[in-house]
This record gives structure tokens, C-alpha cells and sequence, in this order.
């Protein structure tokens, strides 16, 4: 089943319109919120983000956040999502006759479906590899956007490399993954490309900024360049997905000690224990 605006239909029926500007323009938002246990995790601030983003892309919507909040509790329901994983939802403007402005009377098209996934407990506990990538998105980051073609082609070249994720630099300085955010620590403080354009605020990063804040770490939202990370302590990344999951080398160079180290530890922990995990 999937969730088409306020009915749920079977998948087979439901097509998408040649002249949907998501599918002709990218011309839409989308968020992926996490479940754990059947419990919607952090649903309010996926939802403030979504509607940031629309307000951006300036798309009202015709429905509320409680409103929809009900109809993803309906969706996970009919989809029997008891144990672990997670909602997909995307916006478009809607449909109508092609043109690059916006269309005078359109109505955006909520789609949204469920899938189980499981937490990366194997990468969580050892650690990944990343590699580094030019960054080449467009300057709006910070908007959820069904644009993601560079983040694609960095994805693609980090799993070409057997890399879990790639780690995005605009000339020397480091951005965020290409799903995910990061983070690096050196001399026991946490460092983090600060919000702006240039990223997107990520929900699982802005509860690890918190966590850290309450942690007591001395956690610096400053960029940094791609040789600071080659010598940082320590490194990890953030997402949905991902959750608090250690880098152990970046570009084939060892961090730190080459395994997972005591300040990522400490925030898994506090992450783990705030989702009830």
C-alpha cells in the first residue's frame, strides 16, 4: 500500500503523471523519517523541516503537520510496520502544463510509502571507510529538494570504491556526506560545518548537537578543510539511516587509531538511549 494524498491505494494503481513537475523538474521536497519498534522517531522535527522546505520552494501545503501525522499513523497501519524502518515521503508542485515557471493553479501531490530497514549495527559497531568528493550540488543545500543528481554521482563514487559513503568538499573545505552530515574530533572537541546554504540541517545532527551539548563536549559548528579531517582523532557521520556511525579512514588514511573512539562512543550511547534503542 501507499499513501496518495489522503487515500491509500495499492501501488500497482497508482502512476505517475508525465506532467508532474517532480518527475519533469525534480520540482518537489521529500523527507525519510525513522521507526523504530513501530514508533515514529522525531516526527515533529521531520515535519518542521518539511514545511521549511516547502515554505523555500514556496509550494503551500493544503493539510497541516497533525493532519498528516495522522494519515502516516494510518499508512504504517495498513502496511503492519511493527518493528523497524522507515517512512519515505515526497511533495511535488503537482501537475500541469510544462513550463519552467510556476504553473498559475496547481495543487501539490503528496505520495508517501513504508519499507522496514534495519539498523546498521555491523558498520555502527566496527566503523566505515569514506571517501572525499568535490562538492557539486547547487547552493541550496539546506532545502530538502528532489534535486540529488550530485549526491548520486557521490554515492555511486564511493560505492565504486567499496566506501560507505563519500564526504563532499567544496575546494579545501569539507561540507557533509553525500547522505549525511559530518563530524570530526580532535584534541577531545567535536567539529561540524556550521548550517547554512552549503548543507542540509540534518535531524539526526541537530539531536547530536544537543546530546553533545548536554554531554559537556566542547562541540564547534566551524568548517574545516579535508587535511584537518585527514588528522582528526576521531570522525563519524549522521542520518536517519546511519544514525551515529563511526569513519575509521577516509581516502584508504586511518583516523586516529583506526577504530571507533570514545567520543563517538559516548554520543551512540546518548543517542541510543534518547530513541529507547
Amino acid at each position: 500500500m501507499i499513501l496518495v494524498d489522503s487515500s491509500l491505494v495499492e501501488r500497482k494503481d497508482f502512476g505517475v503523471d508525465i506532467e508532474d513537475r517532480a518527475y519533469q523538474f525534480g520540482d518537489g521536497v521529500y523527507e525519510v523519517i525513522r521507526v523504530y519498534g513501530g514508533k515514529v522517531f522525531a516526527m515533529g522535527q521531520h515535519l518542521d523541516r518539511l514545511w521549511r522546505s516547502c515554505a523555500e520552494l514556496r509550494m503551500p501545503l493544503p493539510f497541516g503537520k497533525d493532519e498528516l501525522a495522522a494519515r502516516f499513523g494510518e499508512l504504517m497501519k495498513a502496511n503492519q510496520l511493527s518493528g523497524d524502518g522507515i517512512i519515505y515521503l515526497q511533495i511535488s508542485r503537482g501537475v500541469a502544463p510544462r513550463v519552467h515557471q510556476f504553473p498559475e493553479e496547481t495543487r501539490p501531490l503528496l505520495v508517501a510509502y513504508t519499507r522496514e530497514v534495519q539498523r546498521p549495527l555491523q558498520a555502527m559497531e566496527n566503523g566505515g571507510s569514506v571517501i572525499t568528493a568535490e562538492d557539486i550540488r547547487w547552493l541550496r543545500c539546506d532545502i530538502k529538494s528532489l534535486n540529488l543528481l550530485g549526491n548520486v554521482l557521490a554515492k555511486q563514487a564511493a560505492v565504486e570504491k567499496r566506501a560507505i559513503e563519500a564526504i563532499l568538499h567544496r575546494g579545501d573545505t569539507v561540507t557533509e556526506g553525500s547522505s549525511s552530515n559530518f563530524f570530526i574530533v580532535k584534541e577531545g572537541s567535536v567539529y561540524t560545518h556550521p548550517l547554512s546554504n552549503l548543507i542540509l540541517g540534518g535531524i539526526t545532527r541537530e539531536i547530536v548537537v544537543k546530546l553533545a551539548e548536554d554531554l559537556k563536549l566542547n562541540l564547534i559548528q566551524q568548517a574545516f578543510t579535508v587535511d584537518q579531517a585527514y588528522g582528526a582523532d576521531e570522525a563519524f557521520i549522521t542520518s536517519t539511516i546511519s544514525e551515529v556511525l563511526p569513519i575509521i579512514s577516509i581516502d584508504g588514511r586511518s583516523i586516529g587509531s583506526g577504530a571507533p573512539g570514545p567520543v563517538t562512543r559516548k554520543l551512540q550511547r546518548a543517542f541510543e538511549e534518547l530513541a529507547g534503542l
